[in-house]
């Protein structure tokens, strides 16, 4: 009696441990399907509301109401700014044609024409108020004074130059001489300051004429917001650095905005920017709540991961592979976290432009385009629970780390036509004068744009360079068309078969998946088909469907 009781309580012990670890394993696997569910299945199962995907709709609809409304305001700006820019031209500089030349706006060919064009901005200046039809006027300083026209010249400390006997002296050091004009007496320059305009040219390298003004967006008062006073910093550049008898010159402006110091507005603009200022803030707090709960997932995810490692590792003794990792180490939800960090800093820069303490409008922008291009990217992880769209996502993820690959070994060889297209062909030819516009001419090429225009726009000047030029682009296209693409499109045109095999025949099966089906056997990863495989829905799973082909495929 002694024995068998001895053998009864050995008995229970070991039922009872076999119990315990079976109970956990139903448990872990029923954690791992329920984690791996869609939003609905995880509603019919639980009847748990899915926060998470309402927050990312919510998020969505916002964000980008949010950015349309900064963009509207944004284009404002900037056709502001291109505007006054185009005046100025007109304004200051002789016989503007409205269109720049190649980079520069006028040229002038005579000392007569680089005098008169010195005194025409001259006299503009002097008489601003009473020709301008915009709202601008002179910049003051503290004591409300107009502040100065700046004038200066640089030019060689010395030197004499006889082309016709083919004698040079010249001294490498410049000297900069500057001279300073009240507004209203700057016509008054050819009485007062004429020596200081007598201009050796074959000393002088350049003129700078500079001076600011202010003035006042207006035109956001339609739209029921404050304007924005602004301060133009104009630079007018007489540019004789080649001695090619070709003068050049620039008008550049910097523009910096500020809220004005006094005004006063009738009217809904204020009012308007208050509620900007709360729809950003709860945008904030949207953007807050969603970063939240990724983090909480991504934390769930890493303790599920563990459940099943240890699993793994007492039964099994093996390590969870590569492949099962990357299941539960969701990338989307980090893409989320990114976008939600980049909307937040993006909408604290724009609320701070709204209450015109900040004008980087460039910076806010740059956040909130690409926080926005993130949210809607991350729409995709949805679109993956239906077995259609999952094709194309399950192709894009197959396909990316060849097509990653190939691009690295495309872009040594695209880097090489680059270098030696900027070093051969740039003096004679517009399309390839600096590297980043021969990257953008050989990308065009590739995709069949302006063809013919590339090889007409290079003139039979120097029948070497003439003879190199068309070598160089029939190999380019050639190659890239030909073979490059070629190979491109086949490596996803790969993925994209396999893929389909792979739904119809059953994909490989990694040991989490075998978990999930309840196999046993976890020696090797197989290959079984889905439909002949019944994956055992968990006890307090409530989803009534059918089971789909991809029921167990993971979406991450």
């Amino acid at each position: 009696m002694e024995l068998l009781g001895r053998y009864l309580d050995r008995s229970n012990s070991i039922s009872s441990v076999m119990t315990q670890d079976g109970i956990k394993e139903e448990n872990l696997r029923d954690d791992l399907k329920y984690y791996f569910m869609s939003p609905c299945e995880k509603y019919r199962a639980r009847r748990h509301i899915p926060w998470k995907l309402g927050v990312q709709i919510l998020k969505i609809i916002m964000i980008t109401t949010q950015l349309v409304l900064f963009g509207l305001n944004n284009q404002l700006v900037v056709s502001y700014k291109e505007e006054n820019t185009m005046a100025l031209k007109h304004l200051f500089l002789k016989d503007y044609s409205g269109v720049d030349e190649d980079d520069y706006s006028v040229a002038v060919y005579t000392q007569h024409d680089v005098h008169d064009s010195l005194s025409y901005v001259l006299d503009q200046y002097s008489q601003l108020g009473r020709i301008s039809v915009g709202p601008i006027s002179y910049a003051e300083d503290e004591d409300r004074e107009p502040l100065p026209i700046v004038i200066c010249k640089e030019y060689y400390s010395r030197g004499s130059v006889e082309p016709s006997n083919e004698v040079y002296d010249i001294s490498a050091q410049l000297e900069t001489e500057c001279l300073s004009l009240a507004p209203k007496a700057a016509n008054q320059w050819k009485t007062h300051n004429s020596s200081f305009f007598e201009l050796d040219f074959y000393r002088l390298v350049d003129i700078k004429v500079t001076f600011q003004l202010n003035g006042i967006n207006l035109q956001t008062v339609r739209l029921r917001e404050l304007p924005d006073c602004y301060a133009f910093y104009i630079t007018i550049t007489f540019d004789n650095q080649c001695h090619s008898g070709k003068v050049k010159i620039f008008l550049d402006m910097d523009s910096v905005s500020s809220a004005c110091r006094d005004w006063k507005i009738s009217g809904t603009a204020q009012k308007n920017t208050h509620y900007l200022l709360v729809f950003d803030g709860f945008v904030i707090l949207v953007c807050v709540t969603s970063a939240v709960l990724c983090t909480r997932s991504i934390v769930l995810a890493v303790r599920l991961l563990q459940r099943f490692s240890r699993f793994l590792h007492e039964n099994y003794n093996r390590k969870v592979c590569e492949d099962d990792q990357g299941e539960f180490l969701n990338g989307w939800y980090v893409l989320v976290i990114v976008s939600d960090l980049l909307a937040i800093v993006g909408s604290i820069l724009k609320m701070e432009i709204q209450a015109k303490s900040l004008t980087s409008y460039d910076v806010c922008s740059i956040f909130l385009g690409t926080s926005t291009l993130m949210v809607w990217v991350g729409v995709i992880r949805y679109l993956g629970y239906f077995q259609k769209y999952n094709v194309l996502i399950l192709t894009m993820k197959a396909a990316f780390p060849k097509v990653l690959r190939f691009c690295c070994c495309a872009g040594m060889i695209y880097l090489g036509y680059t270098f030696c297209g900027w070093i051969v062909l740039g003096p004679y030819h517009e399309k390839f004068e600096g590297l980043s516009l021969v990257a953008e001419c050989l990308f065009s090429l590739v995709n069949g744009d302006d063809m013919f225009t590339t090889f007409a726009q290079l003139k039979d000047k120097n029948t070497l360079v003439w003879l190199f030029s068309r070598a160089y682009l029939y190999s380019f296209i050639s190659l890239f068309i030909y073979m490059v693409l070629s190979l491109f499109i086949a490596l996803i045109t790969d993925a994209y078969e396999t893929i389909k095999n792979y739904q119809k025949d059953g994909f490989p099966l990694t040991d989490l998946q075998k978990f999930l089906r309840e196999q046993k056997d976890y020696s090797a990863a197989e290959e079984g088909s889905q439909t002949d495989v019944n994956v055992r829905q968990s006890a307090f799973c409530c989803c009534r469907r059918a089971p789909e082909n991809d029921d167990v495929i993971l979406i991450s």
